[in-house]
């Protein structure tokens, strides 16, 4: 009954406003051949040759009006990388004049999805015949993504936006203070946001159609050779068991230094997705749901984020080193930097997707902590906030100027891993809160007095 009425309230709400506004789904599978290499944990040792369940690339487009739409995309994914995110980007801006401000790549970061070249490429020595496998699976994603925007475009119809909000509580903050360092572990007085965004779209008879919804937390509670989503994707198999028909897409939060717990097999991916599932469903049925109308307002900022200055005697040493993953990040930068590549800065994107006053939609590239959500929501107060990490390109970990004063995984080591420089220079907080005030202000949003 009390979802009933939260309908009837919007559609009430857009009759007296004259407003329209359409959406349309789409979907692809993008589980690989088998047998595929997995990517997020340096230790595994051989590709799969099983999957638990499909993977996929889910599209939804928003129009307000013929010339103005919104694409969002969630893939099962690790992260994207800068080559198809542009490519994608080149191709539906040329088939439907979908502007680059206008497009949302998210992915979930699931730790058991396939390697997306050249993502993390120092922890993988392939062979020839794998370098063509993960090079075929590049292209062929570039496709299906493609592929499922045009049928959200096709499937343009009538609709009505709702948001709410709702809390999962299995993230915990994982940098925890041991033998005077930072290391990754549990530490319950750590920063969290266990708030669970949730936005509905139904058409216009009233079915449910899609539901995107979020959380800060990092998909990691297996560690297998199974090909699955990890608790990102039971929650969207549940919600999709629960509501036949609907396209369930999860983004992901600012959840970069944190973790499920408990964690370490399939069983908690289940009973974490699960949980979080049941808290989307409770959002839908409790009537509490807030109107999202148009107009849509984007805009996307490219801002340039500083590392350290460059040591090429640093990466000589390395190159001395027993350590594999070391060697390797010293070789790409001293390559680079013999090559008179710029390895002093690095491309960092902001983009912002608001709906009229009563959603905005904040998307942040790279492994985003914790500390930028809650800061954000914080400046924004007065705003209806949904804060995405992993969005559009995932290339390095995105540290707070607390974190990086502190120091441990996230801000120095995994730099080792992603093959850049590092870590970032202290101005790193100061440049990306900078990028993300020109973009909201651009569409209408100013910071809370």
């Amino acid at each position: 009954m009390k979802y009933i009425i939260s309908l009837l309230l919007s559609l009430f709400t857009l009759t007296l406003s004259g407003a329209e506004i359409k959406a349309g789904t789409g979907r692809k599978s993008i589980t690989p051949q088998l047998p595929a290499w997995l990517t997020g944990y340096a230790v595994r040792d051989r590709p799969s040759t099983e999957v638990l369940h499909d993977l996929w690339a889910k599209a939804i487009v928003f129009e307000d009006k013929p010339d103005n739409r919104v694409v969002i995309v969630t893939t099962d994914l690790l992260g994207l990388s800068h080559e198809i995110c542009e490519e994608v980007a080149l191709r539906i801006g040329k088939k439907y004049g979908i502007p680059r401000a206008n497009l949302l790549l998210s992915s979930s970061h699931t730790h058991s999805g396939p390697v997306v070249w050249p993502c993390l490429s120092t922890i993988f020595d392939f062979s020839t015949e794998d370098m063509n496998a993960v090079a075929r699976y590049g292209q062929k994603l570039t496709d299906d993504i493609v592929e499922a925007i045009s049928m959200a475009v096709n499937d343009l119809e009538p609709v009505q936006i709702s948001v709410g909000h709702g809390s999962a509580d299995f993230g915990v903050n994982r940098r925890e203070q041991k033998d005077n360092q930072v290391v990754i572990g549990v530490n319950p007085e750590g920063p969290v946001d266990h708030d669970v965004p949730v936005i509905m779209v139904s058409a216009s008879g009233g079915e449910l159609k899609a539901i995107l919804f979020s959380y800060a937390c990092h998909n990691t509670s297996s560690n297998t050779y199974f090909i699955n989503g990890d608790y990102a994707g039971f929650a969207q198999i549940e919600l999709e068991k629960t509501n036949p028909g609907v396209s369930a897409m999860f983004v992901s939060g600012c959840g970069a230094d944190q973790n499920p717990n408990p964690r370490g097999s399939l069983e908690f991916a289940e009973q974490h997705g699960k949980s979080l599932a049941v808290s989307v469903e409770k959002v839908i049925k409790s009537g509490d749901l807030k109107p999202v109308r148009p107009p849509v307002k984007t805009d996307l900022s490219l801002v340039s984020l500083d590392f350290l200055p460059f040591d090429h005697n640093f990466y000589q040493e390395e190159l001395l080193t027993q350590d594999k993953y070391k060697q390797r990040r010293a070789k790409l930068m001293l390559e680079a930097y013999n090559k008179g590549y710029d390895v002093t800065r690095y491309p960092y994107t902001v983009q912002v997707i608001r709906f009229n006053r009563d959603l905005t939609i904040l998307a942040m590239s790279g492994e985003v902590v914790v500390d930028y959500q809650l800061k954000v929501k914080k400046m924004y107060a007065g705003e209806n906030m949904f804060v995405a990490g992993y969005c559009n390109e995932v290339q390095c970990y995105i540290p707070s100027a607390r974190i990086l004063k502190e120091g441990g995984y996230e801000p120095e080591s995994s730099m080792i891993y992603y093959g850049y420089p590092g870590p970032f220079a202290d101005n790193v907080e100061e440049k990306i809160l900078g990028a993300i005030q020109k973009v909201m202000k651009h569409s209408g949003v100013r910071p809370t007095k």
